[in-house]
């Protein structure tokens, strides 16, 4: 299976800057081509990747999204039969559009040995405002079509600029993920991962509890249920306080649990939702007493998750976790994860589930993120209480 990867990116963004970091920290074992389309110049960057021993397939007679699409097809499929590359690294004219560069790669590609693995934008973050405003048509197609956004120069800018980057971005792709953090602070094998997906943090989380799940499943474990929330709790005049005790408690809240729980509609950012259980269903979730396992979790929980370069303080992290167990302010949260920035240096790790909470430090990542599962989610309450 061949990978190709495009890594698009404006005049002077640091397209080639985040190359060699691809090749030095994350590609050193893989057998990798890189495919260069200059505009204007010849070979510009080519000679420190010959002497890495990557092989180089250099167009430089115009541009690989317009005159050159059909050398370009002809190229690409060389390069596949010369070299037999795992992944092929392609980057693009500064001054061309990131769609046509991947409708040129889905018109060769023919065969289930070669995917188009990922689509990239390198941005200047000092320059985003600039560049929209003066290359619009360009620069607003390479952000709109891209997967991931990668941030360059990051730590040269304020964090009002930082936020106002991300804002022009977002208004032209609200799903992509945006890499924020300083790129000497991060390994290549960690913006790898991200550009293939495999830092979901939702998507982790969620993969956790079908796994938890399952191992239940295992075991027959039986759930009892309290009320059709679908969780034992124990209520008081005041309202809804959960029992966390060791001993005694037919729902052991480890962060896996999965009892029923009913959906509001309207998620937006990042979330899982299912299909709503009505009063009328056969399914058996209102049963007091069932086989634990009955639902998947991405059918019985939503989830509600945010990035954000902003930097918390660890007694900040504490305030929202404490937060986190009030049911009525905020629906019933069974876990709670993410990594950020932190004011006086480092990365600041934590985890949630109800009653335990661990905030730990961490090695940087990508940008700072969190992401929060349960029912019946005040996601407008998470978003204020998240935000800095």
């Amino acid at each position: 299976m061949t990978k190709i990867d495009i890594v698009s990116g404006f005049l002077g963004a640091g397209k080639t800057t985040l190359i060699k970091k691809l090749l030095a920290e994350a590609l050193g074992d893989t057998k990798v081509v890189l495919i260069e389309n200059e505009f204007g110049e010849i070979g510009i960057d080519g000679g420190f990747l010959k002497e890495a021993g990557i092989e180089i397939k250099e167009m430089n007679s115009g541009c690989i999204c317009c005159s050159l699409v059909g050398d370009f097809g002809t190229s690409l499929k060389e390069v596949m039969k010369t070299y037999e590359p795992e992944r092929i690294l392609i980057e693009p004219s500064g001054v061309g559009k990131l769609s046509d560069v991947m409708k040129a790669v889905q018109d060769v590609i023919d065969t289930k040995e070669v995917i188009l693995n990922s689509a990239v934008a390198v941005v200047d973050a000092s320059k985003c405002k600039m560049y929209i405003k003066n290359f619009g048509e360009f620069f607003i197609n390479q952000i709109a079509h891209a997967g991931t956004i990668i941030l360059s120069r990051t730590g040269n800018i304020s964090e009002d600029k930082l936020n106002k980057c991300i804002e022009l971005i977002r208004e032209h792709n609200k799903q992509a993920t945006i890499v924020t953090t300083v790129w000497d602070e991060l390994d290549g094998k960690d913006i790898l991962a991200t550009i293939e997906g495999a830092k979901d943090l939702e998507a982790e989380m969620m993969e956790e509890l079908k796994a938890h799940r399952n191992k239940e499943e295992e075991h027959g474990h039986h759930h009892h249920h309290d009320g059709e929330c679908g969780h034992e709790h124990h209520h008081d005049e005041e309202g809804h306080e959960h029992h966390h005790g060791e001993e005694g408690h037919g729902h052991h809240h480890d962060g896996e649990c999965h009892g029923h729980h009913d959906h509001e509609d309207g998620h937006e950012h990042h979330h899982h939702g299912g299909e709503e259980h009505g009063p009328d269903c056969t399914c058996g979730c209102h049963d007091h007493d069932h086989e634990h396992g009955h639902h998947h979790a991405d059918e019985v929980f939503t989830s509600w998750g945010m990035e954000s370069p902003a930097a918390y303080s660890r007694a900040d992290i504490e305030h929202i976790l404490e937060e986190l167990e009030r049911e009525g302010e905020y629906g019933f949260v069974l876990r709670a994860k993410g990594m950020v920035p932190g004011t006086e240096g480092g990365w600041i790790y934590f985890d949630y589930v109800p009653g335990e909470s661990n905030v730990r430090g961490g090695k940087p990542d990508v940008t700072g993120k969190f992401c929060v599962i349960g029912s019946r989610l005040r996601e407008d309450k998470l978003e204020k209480l998240f935000e800095k």
